[in-house]
């Protein structure tokens, strides 16, 4: 005679599954944006060409051959092996119950979706689109503000939850 499962078991079986499409979705949509913005510039402008010419803040076509802030140009090699490294170590925290809160899992969603969205442009082409400019700063795109966002949110909820953790144990 079979054994029935409770009602709880099938539940907490339902949620990862929920949780990690919620994930899935994210992350398909920062590469989703990240590739169409950056296709829609190499189609508008120019390579080294800005819009608009005098506002500060500027749409420009520069291409990146190394890591955020202009650092290890020419290393796309390198750089590839990193990404893959990194989208592996985010993928063993996803499984881990430590990172089931949600500010941690929209985090990893994002610096995913990213990595996935600049790794594209390394193995298409050796280098990275970048088209927002501000002034006095490095050229960026989706992909690296979506990973920036998404370290940030990491960072908040390793925080906010550490904090909850302390108060727990001192009462």
């Amino acid at each position: 005679m079979p054994v029935r499962q409770p009602l709880v078991s099938l539940r907490a079986r339902r949620l990862p599954r929920r949780r990690d499409a919620l994930f899935l979705a994210m992350a398909v949509l920062v590469v989703a944006a990240d590739q169409s913005t950056k296709w829609l510039i190499r189609q508008t402008l120019e390579r080294g060409s800005a819009w608009p010419g005098d506002w500060p803040v500027k749409i420009v076509h520069i291409t990146n051959s190394g890591a955020a802030f202009g650092m290890l140009q020419g290393a796309g090699p390198l750089l590839v092996v990193a990404s893959l490294i990194g989208l592996g170590a985010i993928a063993i925290y996803l499984f881990n119950p430590d990172f089931a809160h949600p500010l941690t899992q929209a985090g990893l969603a994002l610096m995913f979706g990213g990595a996935v969205g600049n790794l594209i442009d390394r193995i298409r082409s050796g280098e990275v689109v970048d088209f927002i400019k501000f002034p006095h700063f490095w050229a960026f795109n989706v992909a690296d503000s979506s990973i920036t966002i998404g370290v940030l949110l990491l960072a908040w909820a390793m925080l906010t939850e550490g904090e909850k953790k302390s108060n727990a144990e001192n009462s």
